[in-house]
């Protein structure tokens, strides 16, 4: 193991800590639910099953191989496993996020597909799709994700939660937390007796997306 390989899987474990505290402190998970993983060439770091965000050290790293086999530490990986190296197999990403956020996991059992009532789904990919059930762990719910994540960022889990990836821990990260707002924004505004959410048209978001290749700082 090369000095240089060995400093990007421990900045890699220290960005999967980091991001798993950050989904536990901000509410989006409960306990040891949900997972994050972060992508090193052909190897995944991902937080292990069972274990207390906060007590994670950097020796409790988990590391699996693209085919699921144990490469680096002890600690057997979350059981949610097959869904991250799905995301993996199937898109560029470099970081995924999987949370059981309240609102997004109530809109999860409402819909198919979450409302568009803010240009938010934009950020996304477009109107963010709900995943059909199976049950946590499962290849089938990683089929049934990948199907949802078409063409998009982030998707639904029904009666689950929440799948954010991106090109870092931070983007997937804010993936989840745009998501969680989205559905919590639909649901408070759906909410409202005699009244219904006015929603944006396909051509509307279309214009956001455009819009938003221009955003932020240059360079």
């Amino acid at each position: 193991m090369s000095d240089g390989w060995r400093d990007s899987i421990e900045l890699a474990w220290d960005a999967v800590v980091t991001t798993a505290r950050r989904t536990a402190s901000e509410g989006l998970v409960v306990g040891t639910s949900g997972n994050v993983s972060v992508r090193v060439g052909e190897t995944v770091l991902v937080t292990p099953s069972g274990v207390p965000y906060d007590r994670l050290r950097p020796e409790d790293a988990v590391g699996v191989d693209l085919d699921g086999n144990r490469v680096i530490g002890e600690l057997a990986p979350t059981s949610e496993l097959p869904l991250h190296l799905a995301v993996y197999r199937n898109t560029g990403a470099a970081a995924v996020v999987h949370t059981h956020a309240v609102h997004a996991t109530a809109v999860s059992t409402l819909v198919t597909e979450v409302p568009s009532v803010h240009y938010a789904a934009a950020l996304l990919g477009g109107p963010v799709r709900v995943a059909a059930y199976a049950r946590y762990g499962t290849g089938e719910l990683a089929a049934n994700m990948l199907t949802a994540l078409r063409d998009r960022t982030g998707c639904l889990l029904a009666n689950h939660g929440t799948v954010t990836f991106g090109a870092t821990p931070d983007e997937a990260y804010d993936r989840t937390a745009q998501l969680e707002w989205l559905c919590r924004v639909w649901l408070a505004a759906g909410s409202v007796p005699g009244r219904t959410p006015a929603l944006l048209t396909p051509d509307q978001l279309a214009e956001v997306q455009e819009a938003l290749k221009g955003y932020g700082q240059p360079g």
